[in-house]
């Protein structure tokens, strides 16, 4: 444990963070499995709607610094892919 008050500062910062950030990823995961879903249903209106609602959600979580922003334009490429191929 540490002794310190910066170190205790730190290690409530970091539970924080760590935290917010698991709630994001856990979002993102369901936000591209339903675009996932709807691909495989063969719905290409839903898929559609689904993907744009995607792409602003990932592009947000790259302005939080969740995501990376070549990993969030490799995530959307893929799925933009998928959707047309519909």
């Amino acid at each position: 444990m540490a002794n310190h008050k910066s170190s205790l500062k730190r290690i409530r910062q970091t539970e924080v963070r760590t935290e917010r950030n698991r709630y994001y990823r856990t979002r993102l995961k369901n936000i591209v499995k339903d675009v996932r879903g709807a691909i495989e249903a063969g719905n290409k209106e839903e898929a559609e709607a689904a993907f744009k609602i995607a792409n602003k959600q990932i592009h947000t979580f790259v302005s939080k610094g969740i995501l990376k922003k070549e990993t969030a334009s490799r995530k959307i490429s893929r799925l933009h892919k998928a959707v047309n191929a519909i």
